[in-house]
């Protein structure tokens, strides 16, 4: 029995759908390069799509540095997303201190630049930052842009007095022994650096725990949350 047209006419429908469906996904889709080795050198593999385990396709626990170039990844140090997980936004990074050659499971968590887990935190659950008191680097991405719109603004650092890059804010560009001067003292509870490397510090004159952030959007500062009173530039 031949279709009738309508049934022909639905089939070409349905097909069409279903071509489209995945070239919106391929427009929209993040894309991440995992490379072996530190400032982006060695073996690399390139993903756009969520990857249970690495070793499917010979990168399991082999890499160094990434480059996101869209979307908001989890990576994390077991297969199916397991254990300790870490978010990347769009940037570059040199060096993955907390999980180098150990990254086995990856995804995106987001369509585009911006995304936080269900725990509103970066890097999700179980997430400390890893970090050295005194020279601990939480994350370091470069050509970050705010996402209001309309490229970096001019300051090289703003500082929000709530999560997300929410609240009150104020940009700086120079050190400040002590942010009172500003009205800003124990406020910051997230950041974004536009340029340069900063030492932010729980006390006056740059005194007490500190971390050093590089340029990137810090939605949420953990240990460091409403406990900044002094930053300066450190390269």
């Amino acid at each position: 029995m031949q279709p009738i047209d309508g049934e022909e006419d639905m089939k070409r429908l349905f097909a069409a759908a279903a071509v489209l469906a995945t070239f919106a996904h391929a427009a929209f889709a993040g894309e991440i390069t995992l490379f072996a080795d530190n400032d982006f050198r060695g073996a690399r593999v390139t993903i756009n799509r969520d990857a249970y385990n690495l070793a499917d396709i010979g990168f399991n626990d082999r890499t160094s540095s990434v480059v996101v170039r869209s979307g908001v990844w989890q990576l994390c140090e077991h297969k199916d997303f397991g254990g300790y997980c870490a978010e990347f936004g769009p940037g570059e990074y040199r060096e993955l201190p907390r999980l180098n050659d150990s990254i086995s499971s990856a995804r995106e968590i987001t369509r585009g630049g911006r995304g936080y887990d269900r725990d509103d935190r970066y890097g999700g659950p179980g997430w400390r930052g890893d970090r050295d008191e005194r020279r601990g680097d939480w994350r370091d991405g470069r050509d970050w842009r705010d996402e209001r719109g309309g490229g970096p603004r001019g300051e090289a650092v703003q500082l929000f007095s709530g999560p997300r890059f929410e609240g009150a804010t104020v940009g700086l560009s120079g050190d400040v022994r002590a942010l009172n001067e500003v009205g800003f003292n124990d406020r910051a509870v997230s950041i974004v650096i536009n340029e340069g490397r900063w030492e932010f510090c729980e006390h006056g004159d740059f005194r007490g725990q500190c971390v050093v952030l590089g340029p990137g959007r810090y939605p949420f500062l953990e240990g460091m949350n409403n406990r900044i009173s002094s930053m300066r530039r450190v390269r």
